[in-house]
């Protein structure tokens, strides 16, 4: 019996086959700290030897999917000289997510920013608020899309629009990630859990085996382009950028509400 009580970042909810998956700190926009990220790293373990669990839904609580990382407290961390995420537990994330070989539904209730944004768009079915912000942000604040970020963007949007988002940090919406088919569905918020649970549902009463093995295979172009990149983008994130006077500055700038001055250093 999995004991999914001791997540407290995460909320998680059975029923009929389907795991509901809530990222749970309103409080901070669902933002992701250091409990959060390992969390996130140790749920999708847990799910797949659960046998009551067939499908799994992703969505955040309150207003927003998620804000990205907890900016205030990765710059506290780096006040007091601690890491906020160390290459061996991003890595472990990613491929843990890759690894959920049952289906994952997303439910993108608010904004997607960042390494939300990104593992959300390694679920199996997307479906996202119209007006929800996605995007993945890194450039912003001085650093490289390393967390998969210039894996999966150029996969779903293609390579020249991924580089338009990525290289300018800029965000779509969900209305404009459905036109441009990295999202299934893009509907009105307060449609977009009921209508993941209602995919979820289907999934959860197919044949199960098929449609994890078919995951499983279409998954593997995924899964090689995740072995050939996240361990050097991942490697400039951590050790080149994240210590850079640019994206130094650009903490600051966030931490004290203004625009960050960038020096490329």
């Amino acid at each position: 019996m999995i004991d999914y009580k001791r997540y407290e970042t995460l909320k998680i909810d059975k029923a009929g086959g389907i795991a509901t998956i809530t990222l749970n700190r309103p409080q901070v926009l669902n933002a992701f700290n250091r409990q959060m990220h390992g969390e996130l790293e140790e749920i999708w373990g847990d799910l797949m030897k659960d046998d009551e669990v067939n499908v799994a839904v992703l969505t955040g609580a309150g207003r927003c999917f998620s804000a990205g990382w907890d900016i205030k407290e990765m710059f506290a961390m780096a006040q007091a000289g601690k890491e906020f995420a160390s290459l061996p537990s991003a890595r472990r994330l990613i491929m843990n997510v890759m690894s959920m070989e049952k289906p994952v539904v997303a439910a993108i209730n608010g904004d997607a920013i960042g390494l939300a944004a990104n593992i959300a768009l390694f679920s199996d079915i997307l479906i996202a608020a119209e007006d929800a912000r996605m995007g993945d942000t890194h450039v912003k604040i001085g650093n490289v899309a390393g967390d998969s970020g210039s894996i999966v963007w150029p996969l779903m949007a293609g390579m020249a629009k991924a580089k338009e988002l990525l290289l300018l940090g800029d965000f779509i919406t969900g209305k404009d990630a459905e036109r441009m088919g990295i999202i299934n569905y893009a509907v009105p918020k307060e449609k977009v859990l009921p209508m993941a649970m209602e995919y979820a549902q289907r999934l959860a009463a197919g044949p199960t085996l098929a449609i994890r093995w078919t995951k499983v295979c279409i998954n593997k172009p995924l899964r090689e382009m995740v072995n050939l990149i996240l361990d050097a983008s991942l490697g400039i994130e951590l050790s080149v950028t994240n210590i850079s006077e640019d994206r130094k500055e650009a903490v600051r700038a966030f931490v004290e509400k203004r625009e960050p001055q960038f020096k490329g250093k």
